[in-house]
């Protein structure tokens, strides 16, 4: 009983009058296949690019992780690099100090022959200078200079001309320089201070006491000798007390001529000060002379000449005698600065300066 209606379904599809049915069937079945195959076709595209975006994925991540020990080690590499550049540094830093310290001793080495010399010349004259200073004679000077005049002699360079006209005025400075000998002063100087002690102050309250001269006795005859005698002892007895009284009486009141007033304002006990202070002035002016130092030796002398002028008998012998001695060390003390070499030292400069 279910066929029956199929029958007539059948029987109306294959009836004349519906002949567009097939077709449309035939076109829907095409069409459905062309659907399914497109559907098929993305599934299968969407499929594929989800593998190539996973495999994608993959390699970014692993390109990533790559990346990222590259740049460790990159960084590694830099440390390593600046640690490396740093040694350099310090490496090159040492070689230029002993490249220009050996720059330096191979000019030093290659020095020539006549600049050698000038240096010799230049050290000679400096500790010839020294040793004259101390020795206080110009020997030691006029030694070197007539030494680097020979010596730039032999060696005959046109360069070195003005060196030896300097050495040669010099020369003649030093040798015609008078210094004065040093221990002849030294011992004037002593003389000077042992004298101190004996010289006469102008105001001195201790004079010696006129003697009394007692009146001669006349020879008288043998008749009135006994009583001419008793009146001579009469006499006698009476003018030698009468004279000392005089002696006394003129004691009192002296006239003394004194240049200068400050003399009198010495008292007797401040005479021993004075002496004292008269021996430290020339003992000063005696170290003074010893180190060379002649202004100050000079100003010393000049005070102690002062002293003796104001405070000292100037008639007295011992007093002209000690003035005469500091006349004559004050006079050749000027003269005990030794000359200075500066022309011979200003020449060499000039050569090494190569001007």
């Amino acid at each position: 009983m279910a066929a029956q209606p199929l029958v007539p379904v059948m029987a109306a599809m294959a009836s004349p009058h519906t002949p567009w049915l097939v077709p449309s069937l035939a076109a829907a079945a095409v069409l459905s296949g062309v659907a399914i195959w497109v559907a098929w076709d993305s599934r299968e595209q969407v499929r594929s690019l989800e593998l190539e975006l996973v495999r994608r994925q993959q390699g970014s991540a692993e390109q990533a992780t790559e990346a990222r020990t590259a740049a460790k080690q990159a960084q590694e590499l830099a440390r390593d690099s600046a640690a490396k550049i740093t040694l350099l540094e310090a490496r090159l830093t040492e070689v230029s100090m002993q490249r220009s310290q050996l720059d330096e001793l191979i000019q030093s080495m290659s020095r020539s022959r006549d600049e050698n010399l000038v240096v010799d010349i230049e050290a000679a004259v400096r500790v010839a200078q020294q040793q004259a200073a101390l020795s206080g004679s110009v020997e030691p000077l006029v030694s070197a200079l007539r030494t680097a005049d020979e010596r730039l002699a032999r060696v005959n360079q046109p360069k070195l001309d003005r060196l030896r006209r300097a050495i040669a005025r010099d020369l003649d400075r030093v040798r015609s320089a008078g210094v004065p000998d040093l221990g002849n002063l030294l011992i004037k100087l002593d003389e000077a201070v042992r004298l101190v002690d004996e010289l006469p102050l102008q105001v001195s309250l201790n004079r010696p006491a006129r003697p009394v001269v007692a009146a001669p006795v006349p020879a008288a005859s043998a008749a009135s000798s006994d009583w001419w005698s008793r009146s001579l002892r009469t006499v006698e007895d009476w003018a030698t007390p009468l004279q000392r009284a005089w002696q006394e009486v003129q004691g009192l009141v002296r006239v003394t001529r004194i240049d200068r007033p400050e003399a009198m304002l010495v008292a007797p006990d401040q005479g021993f000060f004075l002496r004292e202070n008269l021996k430290l002035r020339l003992l000063n002016a005696r170290l003074s002379l010893l180190s060379r130092q002649a202004e100050a030796a000079q100003s010393d002398l000049r005070g102690a000449q002062l002293a003796l002028q104001t405070y000292f008998d100037g008639s007295s012998r011992k007093t002209q005698l000690s003035q005469d001695l500091l006349r004559q060390v004050l006079t050749q003390s000027r003269q005990l600065n030794l000359p200075r070499p500066d022309d011979t030292l200003a020449a060499v400069m000039a050569v090494v300066a190569g001007r």
